[in-house]
């Protein structure tokens, strides 16, 4: 048997575990939904304990279901969802309530607060972030001011961790984040990849309850329990593992993942670049000693999760797959645009005053052109964020690598294609972010030598090339950018 490879992708809606093989083939797999919680309008929490619970039942149920033990794995890596934010307690691990989650909007007056006279960009040239509710530093001090925790946190009782860091401490017992996710906090230096004291005090977080950062692909520690004797070998946030496992490893390469949200990232290699055009500067990964390669990167909120709440909130699909046929059924929006900044919006706007508006309709509109413009809402933010990145990196976007469940709607990559005037490629494994985790844990063990191993494992499926007419596609984004207007100031 060739060797194997475990990876966790602890994701906003669910968890699984797949294992791959040298030949980067998935031989296992299993998923599992958790809870969204949403206490107030704005917030979105997940319970940890849940996640945890899951995380063990999907290894379990891979590793049963394709007849393997744990000690049949080389090695393992986790991805995970990067900003949602966890404090737990050190001596009994219990958390001390339901993580925070990268889309909650609670922290917006702190983040006001934070941002003074200053503006949103005050700690931009060290984190390469703006202050942003996106962020986790803000929800930390959210935490320790509304639960009363201060004293707590002084005293050293008290652990915060993103995904990855909960998920390693359950596992291996150390407290640990990889650079990427340190990177996610508004709370460590770019350019030394450590934490900031100063940020930390101005955020009113204890240095003592940040885990150590470590390197995104090395030896991490061992796990126990379900994992039982499995060294721990890679850590990277979702968006960088995608752009790992797409094998974007040269300066220029782009990903583009159709998630939850849509993110979008580009190499930039060992020098980071600060953006003037809206987007973030993000650790891409972190190679054992190694300089760290750095990215740009467009955050968007909400793309696939937009469909979710065609699905659940108006019911007009019954599954989101089916939003796709529903959408064919007309030949245009029809002029309708839906802009869903359901959590204000990210790159490259940054605007947390923004909400959700569906605009152009007449009694002409149906639910197909709904459906349409939801599809498109993914195209059109894409192409705003594909903007800012060619102004920053003075490069021309010419293919964009794209992945994740709504790369599977032809419909929407052709229209991608059209509206960037750029060939859309996807891989053959469009699970590119447990595929990543995978690709570090194994280059980390051995199992795959160098870059050009994995460049060769990565397959392209299809391809799509521009059809539209460049003027047509312009002025469909004309309208895009005015309906975008229109969701300003609604908060």
């Amino acid at each position: 048997m060739s060797e194997l490879i475990g990876a966790i992708d602890q994701g906003t809606s669910s968890t699984r575990f797949m294992v791959f093989n040298q030949s980067g083939e998935i031989v296992a797999r299993a998923q599992k939904e958790h809870a969204q919680i949403f206490p107030q309008p704005g917030w979105v929490e997940h319970d940890l304990n849940e996640v945890w619970d899951n995380t063990e039942e999907v290894i379990g149920q891979a590793l049963s279901d394709a007849g393997l033990e744990a000690s049949d794995l080389t090695a393992v890596g986790i991805t995970n969802q990067r900003e949602t934010t966890a404090i737990w307690d050190r001596s009994s691990g219990e958390p001390v309530s339901n993580a925070i989650v990268w889309q909650d909007t609670r922290t917006a007056d702190l983040c006001s607060e934070l941002a003074g006279d200053q503006g949103n960009d005050r700690f931009k040239a060290k984190t390469g972030l703006p202050i942003a509710t996106y962020f986790s530093g803000p929800k930390i001090k959210w935490m320790l001011d509304e639960l009363d925790l201060h004293e707590r946190a002084q005293r050293g009782e008290l652990a915060f961790g993103t995904m990855d860091s909960w998920l390693t401490w359950k596992l291996t017992g150390k407290h640990v984040t990889d650079v990427t996710n340190a990177s996610r906090t508004l709370l460590m230096d770019l350019a030394t990849t450590t934490w900031d004291s100063d940020l930390a005090m101005e955020m009113g977080v204890p240095t003592s309850m940040l885990p150590e950062i470590v390197s995104s692909i090395g030896e991490i520690g061992v796990c126990s329990g379900v994992l039982d004797g499995v060294p721990l070998m890679c850590i990277l946030g979702d968006q960088q593992a995608a752009l790992f496992g797409q094998t974007c490893f040269g300066v220029g390469d782009v990903k583009n993942t159709y998630g939850t949200g849509n993110f979008i990232l580009m190499n930039v290699g060992t020098d980071p670049v600060m953006s003037k055009s809206g987007l973030l500067t993000t650790v891409a990964y972190k190679i054992g000693d190694e300089a760290p390669r750095y990215a740009l990167e467009g955050s968007i909120a909400v793309t696939g999760s937009l469909i979710q709440w065609l699905r659940d909130n108006l019911g007009i699909i019954e599954e989101a797959a089916d939003v796709n046929q529903l959408a064919s059924q007309v030949d245009d929006n029809g002029d309708v645009y839906f802009v869903p900044a359901f959590s204000g919006l990210f790159a490259p706007y940054w605007r947390q005053d923004a909400r959700g508006v569906l605009t152009g309709l007449t009694r002409y509109a149906n639910k197909s052109h709904i459906a349409r413009a939801a599809l498109e809402a993914a195209a059109y933010q894409t192409r705003d964020v594909v903007g800012a990145m060619e102004a920053d990196s003075g490069k021309e976007l010419t293919v964009l690598k794209v992945d994740g469940g709504m790369a599977a709607s032809e419909l929407l990559m052709q229209f991608q294609a059209d509206l960037l005037g750029s060939e859309v490629v996807r891989p053959m494994i469009t699970e590119t972010t447990v595929l990543g985790a995978a690709f570090g844990a194994g280059l980390a063990a051995g199992v795959w030598s160098d870059f050009d191993s994995l460049t060769e494992l990565w397959e392209e499926d299809k391809r799509w090339q521009p059809e539209m007419d460049g003027g047509e596609a312009n002025r469909l984004y004309d309208r895009w950018a005015q309906a975008v207007q229109r969701s300003f100031g609604w908060v």
